[in-house]
């Protein structure tokens, strides 16, 4: 990294007095062996190894690489760790603040110093996915010929939100969410080390397991709030944070959820599976997620009325008149009370029966449609209206079903080439048996056979 008078200075005051920093960016590993979890990612030989020069020998010269995880698994961490543990020139951009101007300054600067001073140079570029296609083409000369060996972040899917070439370039290392286990040892280090809490506090075996399921995975959440629990706590005169202490200082966990990232569809997803597997419960722990996250309440509204007639169909036929006037309540009232319509909705679908057989009937009559099998309409059923018609045969042989006693008329209707072909499959799960009661009756006096 290359600190400015201001920065070098900041970082001085740090070292003399570390606690005007935050416990999470005290407790920083120094050194790989000091990381907590991705163990994976830290094996003898492996990327970060290299870069930090543990075994960067022989031809092969350390690779850029992507660090894709959840917030607070360490992504910042092992960039941190490189920057303190390697002997190259260390350059930390963020793409929220940089841009192509800055980007170019650091690989001119990196190309001056291999060329000048022989020093390798690592870019450091958090949050990559923020970069627009135009910002990432950018960086691809400097990574192709090693100009600089880039560490870049993301929360986000790369595959989505990283440029295919620059992808090629770098290997891909995911981060894994960080076990209960992880956090615990985490804790425990902050709360007795030199940098940490230095045993100020204990933290008894209840309020650690509350602070767990606060941290959901997140370092850094974790620390936030140990931090803030225990200035609490020494406010109070406490030698423990009490779990009545750790519930007042913290109100609830932030969402995990990125509206408009990999998580938006991963919940959306799992929402629609739930309520197609009939667990209401589940659906609704997911609707909660998506609502607190701040989630457009149509969008919600409108997976439930593809829910409603892909899983559910026939077999309940209000649910989707249900999912409609969901989605049109919603449209008026907004949130929060369209918490309220979207809850009565997803329960709804989600206690419905479920029958798919509307989505597997459409998607086999398109099926044969893309296949060619289609042929001409049968002549009875053209159109007879228009002049000359009549003598195109259009019309003629055809018989009108009311004039029937049964209302039915056993005439052939599809083309030739699937007269024969049945495409819906009634269930017999809820209001779908009586359909299913229907168009057995119906097939039979039309003369049809099964396919």
């Amino acid at each position: 990294m290359e600190p400015d008078l201001f920065t070098a200075a900041a970082e001085e005051r740090q070292e003399k007095d570390p606690t005007g920093s935050p416990l999470a960016v005290r407790m920083r590993p120094r050194t790989l062996d000091e990381v907590v979890g991705q163990q994976h990612l830290l094996k003898p030989g492996s990327p970060l190894r290299r870069l930090v020069g543990e075994s960067a020998s022989g031809p092969a010269g350390p690779s850029s690489v992507i660090l894709w995880g959840p917030p607070g698994t360490g992504k910042t961490t092992l960039a941190y760790v490189v920057s303190k543990a390697t002997n190259k020139r260390f350059v930390e951009l963020s793409a929220i603040t940089a841009g192509v101007k800055e980007v170019r300054a650091v690989i001119d600067g990196a190309r001056r110093a291999s060329g000048g001073y022989g020093q390798e140079t690592v870019l450091f570029l958090d949050e990559i996915h923020r970069f627009s296609k135009a910002q990432q083409d950018s960086l691809l000369p400097a990574v192709e010929n090693r100009w600089v060996t880039l560490i870049a972040a993301t929360t986000e899917n790369p595959y989505f939100s990283v440029i295919s070439p620059l992808l090629s370039r770098s290997l891909l290392l995911t981060l894994e969410p960080l076990t209960d286990d992880d956090i615990r040892d985490l804790l425990k280090r902050a709360l007795t080390d030199e940098r940490g809490l230095r045993s100020a506090v204990t933290l008894p075996e209840d309020t650690e397991d509350h602070l767990l399921r606060i941290a959901g995975g997140d370092a850094r959440r974790a620390l936030t709030a140990l931090e803030a629990a225990a200035g609490a706590a020494l406010d109070k005169g406490e030698a423990a944070i009490t779990l009545a202490t750790l519930e007042e200082t913290v109100d609830r966990a932030a969402v995990k959820y990125d509206r408009d990232g990999d998580q938006h569809y991963d919940v959306a997803s799992a929402l629609i599976k739930s309520i197609r597997g009939s667990d209401v419960d589940a659906a609704l722990h997911y609707l909660a997620r998506m609502i607190e996250a701040g989630e457009d309440p149509r969008f919600i509204a409108r997976r439930l009325m593809i829910s409603a007639s892909e899983d559910i169909g026939l077999a309940d036929p209000n649910a989707l008149p249900i999912a409609v006037a969901a989605a049109q309540a919603v449209a008026m009232i907004g949130f929060p009370e369209a918490a309220l319509t979207l809850s009565h909705a997803t329960i709804a679908l989600a206690l419905a029966p479920k029958s798919n057989a509307a989505t597997t009937a459409i998607g086999a009559a398109l099926d044969d449609v893309r296949k060619g099998l289609a042929g001409p309409v049968p002549s009875h059923l053209r159109d007879g209206h228009y002049k000359g018609a009549t003598k195109l045969g259009h019309g003629k042989g055809y018989t009108y079903p009311h004039d029937l006693p049964e209302g039915i008329a056993a005439q052939q209707y599809a083309p030739d080439a699937l007269k024969e072909r049945t495409y819906y499959e009634p269930t017999r799960h809820g209001a779908e048996a009586r359909y299913a009661d229907a168009v057995e009756w119906t097939r039979k006096h039309l003369g049809r056979k099964r396919s």
